[in-house]
């Protein structure tokens, strides 16, 4: 039996860089369940490799963001506009699928809908979408054969490490064998439960779920 393999993705890695302890802390755990790591960055997440190499890996964490043109939400893909890309993908384009006015070409959730086929990704076991509202896409993977997305349900930032440190913790806990439903849990409670020293201040964390099935492990 091959060995399991992940996929780490940061589509705006120069704009909002994650930091090398942070991003050891997510894969460190994977290489210690026996995991190979492929992890690329910016130009290299292509429009291509999202809809023809997914499937390829049993676990996927996918960290970009989103922005709004014409009332339509997109998510960076990390791939600058090229020549190459606007004509393999043009009809794509021209149905504002995707779109390539911020320079790093945009992807809409109808882009995904359309491209993730049944069955198209159904080696995946997890997918994590580390991304503002990213549990607009989620049905979308299951509908591919993700049998479990982890998923940021509200707006959150790329800066200051703190989703990259909660995916970090959320990867120690599968990795060490929890189901997603526990591993989710384990990665949120202590927040939940925590009291600020200040009265004034408060404890917020981004909201973090999962959709699919509960029991998948990684390991």
């Amino acid at each position: 039996m091959g060995r399991h393999k992940a996929l780490i993705l940061s589509s705006l890695q120069k704009l909002a860089p994650i930091r090398d302890a942070d991003l050891t802390g997510i894969t460190r755990p994977l290489t210690a369940a026996g995991y190979i790591i492929t992890y690329l960055v910016d130009d290299q997440v292509t429009v291509r490799l999202l809809t023809t190499r997914l499937n390829d890996y049993d676990v996927i964490i996918w960290r970009t963001n989103v922005y709004t043109r014409e009332h339509t939400t997109y998510w960076y893909v990390g791939e600058t506009t090229n020549q190459a890309t606007l004509q393999q993908y043009s009809s794509d384009f021209s149905s504002k699928l995707l779109d390539s006015s911020h320079g790093i070409i945009g992807a809409s959730a109808g882009f995904f809908q359309n491209h993730f086929g049944w069955a198209s990704l159904s080696s995946v076991k997890v997918a994590i979408l580390v991304s503002s509202v990213s549990s607009s896409l989620a049905g979308f993977l299951l509908n591919g054969g993700v049998r479990s997305v982890v998923e940021f349900c509200s707006s959150i930032s790329l800066q200051f490490g703190v989703v990259d440190y909660l995916t970090g913790t959320l990867m120690r806990f599968l990795s060490d064998g929890y189901d997603v439903a526990d591993a989710v849990s384990n990665t949120v409670t202590p927040y939940l439960t925590m009291q600020p020293r200040d009265p004034l201040d408060s404890v917020q964390i981004p909201t973090i779920a999962f959709t699919g099935d509960a029991t998948v492990t990684i390991t």
